[in-house]
């Protein structure tokens, strides 16, 4: 008598597509509400410049570093294990915050919360690619990237706005408790899946050498790891650098809610496009270049709206790039290394942030945030020219991926 296995989730579940998007927004929304505070918090506890970001870079390399086993993982245990894990983590690293009181106590949470975050990211995004067919990948990660995005834009607001009125500690408070009621959530809402069925997964060594001899995958994760330097100069620095022109916290919440409004609200109908084109290494050049210019905007800026425009410009342009760069990864990668092939995607986004963290606050004590954000852009604009310069398109869409497209 044989035992079969539970089934993966059916693909195109708008149902699950939707309780995945409720999770990553609660999540991020969270987690981001912590973004205005965190910086002005470490230096409250005495932290300069360059502690800010090297608290920040360890952070990334702890997430950086661990996304590639959680993305393994999950491609052998099924996916809901390591995102109930990872909220757990994750909004106990929170909690961790409002009791904090050195900055060593800041660098165990930081420690904490990338662990945290790598556990629950790539299988959040692996499962969404699970039950996407292949040729609505763009629209359908349009939709995840819009709900993380609107995280990203709420959170800060709201964190900029509780910091302001109840003081930093609550802000951890309140993100830890709303991050770790997402536990009952994923534990009741989504069906355990397993993302090759009774194929037996390849050997941990086998399935990465057959992931870094894929030349497209390779040159969508140089590319994101290159431009992620910018993305994290704005992260880890912004609040800083908002307030050496004279902003509060509530103006430093604004200016990161308009990034993440801009950079949501570009997702899904530039997923949609990526999708129509079939080409959608046209909207990464676009998006880079533009991303590129934004970061020009911020280095002159000196007031809040430019600030605003800046900012605004760099949420769109993300948005684009972004959008497109996740798609052609889950795209490249077979099915049963997905859950590797988007933990790898993961690590280059918080590498690159940590690189920037930890080398952009040398630039800034010694030549100012100006200059960093020129440089910043200079690195963006040559990404841009060697993604264009490497970059293949694959074969024509095998007919069933037509077939669903043309499904309702």
């Amino acid at each position: 008598m044989t035992v079969t296995p539970p089934a993966s989730p059916a693909q195109g579940n708008p149902r699950l597509l939707r309780i995945c998007c409720a999770v990553c927004f609660c999540c991020f929304f969270g987690a981001y509400m912590r973004i205005p505070v965190f910086p002005l918090h470490a230096a409250s506890l005495g932290a300069d410049t360059v502690r800010v970001g090297m608290l920040n870079a360890l952070f990334l390399l702890m997430a950086g570093s661990l996304c590639v086993p959680a993305g393994m993982l999950s491609d052998r245990v099924g996916r809901r294990l390591p995102i109930m894990a990872g909220i757990l983590v994750l909004g106990c690293s929170s909690l961790g915050l409002s009791f904090s009181s050195s900055v060593a106590h800041l660098a165990a949470v930081c420690v904490l919360s990338g662990i945290g975050t790598a556990v629950f990211a790539p299988p959040l995004m692996s499962y969404v690619a699970d039950i996407t067919p292949p040729a609505r990948l763009g629209s359908a990660f349009g939709w995840y990237t819009t709900c993380l995005y609107g995280g990203m834009t709420i959170g800060p607001a709201a964190g900029g706005l509780l910091g302001r009125t109840l003081g930093f500690r609550p802000v951890f408070l309140i993100s830890g408790l709303l991050i770790v009621a997402l536990f009952g959530v994923v534990l009741f809402f989504l069906p355990p899946s397993r993302p090759h069925g009774t194929t037996a997964p390849q050997p941990a060594g086998a399935a990465l050498l057959s992931t870094l001899c894929n030349r497209r995958l390779l040159v969508c994760l140089g590319s994101l790891l290159g431009s992620c330097i910018g993305y994290g100069l704005f992260i880890t620095f912004m609040p800083l650098y908002a307030r050496s022109l004279g902003l509060d916290s509530g103006h430093i919440g604004l200016v990161f809610a308009v990034q993440a409004l801009s950079n949501a609200l570009s997702r899904i109908p530039f997923g949609r496009l990526g999708d129509r084109l079939g080409d959608r290494s046209v909207l990464v050049v676009t998006g880079l270049v533009g991303f590129s210019l934004s970061l020009a905007i911020l280095a002159g800026a000196k007031s809040l709206g430019l600030l605003l425009l800046g900012a605004a410009a760099f949420g769109v342009t993300l948005g684009v790039a972004f959008t497109a760069l996740v798609a052609l990864t889950a795209d490249a990668a077979p099915r049963e290394q997905r859950g590797l092939a988007l933990g790898l995607y993961n690590s280059c986004l918080y590498l690159g942030m940590m690189l920037s963290s930890a080398l952009m606050g040398l630039v800034i004590r010694r030549h100012g945030y100006g200059t960093a954000f020129y440089l910043c852009g200079g690195i963006t604009l040559a990404v841009a020219l060697l993604f264009f310069c490497l970059y293949r398109r694959p074969p024509a869409a095998a007919p069933e991926a037509a077939a669903w497209e043309a499904s309702p």
